[in-house]
């Protein structure tokens, strides 16, 4: 009898062994993406130097991140910080329901709005009207910056022949000429769009200081960026646009200790990470404590320790 207690309790010890190991499960994006890309380095070096074990997911991306961390099937998501906002005040995408469980980490580096064309007659957005545009996934972050910039430049979905496609399948629709023209949210470079250049050549299309003034009356989220000259084969021009934090979320199965030893790690591991992927280089406190929506408390507590005070969620 004692033998076998003794070999339940093992047993029950090996299982909380187990759980207490579980990877936390992080969602990024495409394969082709800079979430996907970056988010695999950052999963692996706190993997690598703590005992919080990470494991990348490809993903829809940020609307689909949070629709995963909601249902708890993820834990961790890359989000574009507009999409944050509005998932936890229940706005535009998520109308009504408002995403309750979720709370910020970090934001890391800023994603542009990168409108790419490999049609020579496509100078601005204004000149999207009639032709075949690829906008991102209906009801994905994407769609939701491309609905913006069309209506500050006084065009609408159905001015155009829109088209549901996601970075890669619509950098592939570009060299297939099934497109004009796509737009791609992400970190510049982003690979598809390397890609794209480096094979058939692509121009981005650059935004005049009126039209950002404009989509910041929109979202407060949108901030002027640069992408420089060289950055993709072919471009030789600096391109300004607007974009939004890339953002680490978590849920509420993300204990305060794990939040806490996460972003510990990625700032003071930011060399070793910019080995492995460019986007480390942008790794900044500061940036990193606002992003528009409360942050887990085991953030608040490192950023603490650093004199930086962030809002925490109730």
């Amino acid at each position: 009898m004692k033998k076998i207690l003794s070999l339940v309790i093992a047993m029950v010890l090996a299982l909380g062994c187990t759980a207490a190991l579980a990877d936390l499960q992080f969602g990024t994006g495409g394969e082709s993406g800079t979430y996907y890309g970056y988010g695999t380095v950052l999963a692996q070096y706190i993997s690598d130097n703590t005992d919080v074990k990470i494991t990348v997911v490809s993903s829809g991306g940020s609307a689909a991140n949070i629709d995963d961390l909601e249902a708890d099937t993820r834990q961790l998501g890359f989000v574009q910080n507009d999409v944050a906002y509005y998932a936890v005040n229940g706005v535009r995408l998520f109308d009504g329901a408002p995403v309750e469980n979720i709370s910020a980490l970090a934001a890391l580096y800023i994603e542009a709005v990168q409108v790419v064309t490999n049609n020579p007659d496509i100078k601005s957005i204004e000149d999207l009207k009639g032709k075949n545009v690829s906008i991102g996934a209906a009801g994905s972050g994407v769609y939701f910056n491309a609905i913006d910039f069309l209506q500050v430049y006084g065009l609408t979905e159905d001015d155009i022949n829109a088209q549901y496609l996601n970075f890669q399948e619509t950098c592939d629709a570009l060299k297939d000429g099934k497109i004009d023209a796509g737009f791609i949210v992400a970190g510049a470079p982003t690979p598809a769009i390397t890609e794209l250049c480096t094979t058939q050549g692509a121009q981005l299309l650059s935004l005049d200081a009126d039209h950002i003034a404009a989509l910041q009356d929109i979202s407060a989220a949108y901030a002027e960026t640069t992408i420089p000259a060289g950055t993709y084969d072919g471009i030789d021009a600096d391109v300004t646009t607007v974009g939004m934090k890339a953002t680490i979320v978590a849920n509420d199965s993300v204990t305060e200790d794990e939040a806490y030893t996460i972003v510990k790690t990625i700032f003071e591991g930011k060399d070793e990470i910019t080995e492995g992927h460019a986007k480390g280089a942008e790794l900044d406190l500061e940036f990193a404590s606002t992003c528009g929506i409360p942050y887990n408390a085991g953030a608040a507590r490192y950023f603490a320790e650093q004199d930086i005070e962030v809002e925490t969620a109730e």
